[in-house]
C-alpha cells in the first residue's frame, strides 16, 4: 500500500511539470491562452451561481460549477495546446509521420517508404480504410513518388483500396491538423484479419527505409541521406 502511494506521489509531481511544460508551450505560439482559459472558467463558474442564486441553491449551483469550469478549461487548453503544436510542426519534414503514429488503435503506420534527395517523402498507414499513402513535400514532385510507390505496391496488394493525401495548406491538400480526422473519416472496407494479411504482404514486400535508422517524430532539417543507403527515386 506504502509502495503505490509512493508512486503516486512520485506521478504526480511528473504530470503537473508536463502541464507546465505544454502550457510554456502554447504560451510561445498563443499568448492569450492564459487570458483566454481564465475567462471561461469565471464565465462558466459564473453562469452556474448566477443560476444557483435564482433557484435558492447557490452552494450546490456553486459546486458544480466550479467542477464544469474546470472541465472546460481543461478542453479549451488541450485544443488550443493541439493546435500550438500543430503549428510548429507544419512544414517541418517528418511531421506527418508524427501525426500518423498517434492516430490511434487499429492503423499501422511505416514512415519514409519513399524519399527523394531534396526530402519530399511519402509515409504510408494501414488500416480498415485500406492503405493510405501521405506525401508531405513538394506538390509536383510528391505527385511521382506517390505513382511509383503505388505501381510498386500493386504487384503484392492490388486487392486493396489505396488513399493518398499530399499535406498542406494548398488546393486539394490536407492542413496537418486534420490529417487525422481525414483518415478517420474514410470508409472502412477491410475487417480485421484483412488489415493483418495486408501489412504482412508489405512488410514482407520491404521498404526503402527499412535498414536506415530514423529518428521518430519530424527530421531534422539538412538531413541527407547516407552513401551506400537504398536507391533514392
Amino acid at each position: 500500500m506504502a509502495r503505490k502511494e509512493n508512486a503516486a506521489d512520485a506521478a504526480n509531481p511528473g504530470r503537473l511539470k508536463q502541464i507546465a511544460l505544454t502550457y510554456k508551450m502554447t504560451r510561445k505560439a498563443d499568448p492569450r491562452i492564459g487570458l483566454i482559459i481564465a475567462a471561461v472558467g469565471i464565465v462558466t463558474f459564473g453562469v452556474f451561481l448566477g443560476i444557483g442564486f435564482l433557484i435558492g441553491h447557490p452552494i450546490y449551483l456553486g459546486i458544480l460549477g466550479f467542477v464544469l469550469a474546470f472541465l472546460a478549461m481543461a478542453i479549451v487548453f488541450g485544443r488550443r495546446a493541439e493546435r500550438a503544436a500543430f503549428g510548429q510542426m507544419e512544414g517541418q519534414p517528418g511531421a506527418a509521420a508524427a501525426v500518423l503514429d498517434k492516430i490511434g488503435r487499429g492503423w499501422t503506420t511505416t514512415p519514409a517508404v519513399a524519399m527523394n534527395r531534396s526530402q519530399d517523402v511519402v509515409h504510408r498507414t494501414v488500416g480498415k480504410a485500406g492503405i493510405v499513402l501521405v506525401a508531405e513535400g513538394n506538390p509536383n514532385r510528391v505527385k511521382s513518388l506517390l505513382a511509383a510507390e503505388k505501381k510498386r505496391m500493386a504487384r503484392v496488394v492490388s486487392d486493396v483500396p489505396v488513399h493518398d493525401v499530399i499535406v498542406g495548406t494548398g488546393e486539394g491538400q490536407v492542413p496537418l491538423k486534420k490529417l487525422r480526422t481525414t483518415l478517420l473519416k474514410l470508409p472502412r472496407v477491410l475487417q480485421g484479419p484483412q488489415v493483418t494479411a495486408t501489412n504482412d504482404r508489405l512488410r514482407a514486400m520491404g521498404d526503402l527505409m527499412s535498414n536506415m535508422p530514423l529518428p521518430k517524430g519530424p527530421m531534422p532539417k539538412g538531413m541527407r541521406m547516407p552513401r551506400g543507403g537504398p536507391k533514392m527515386r
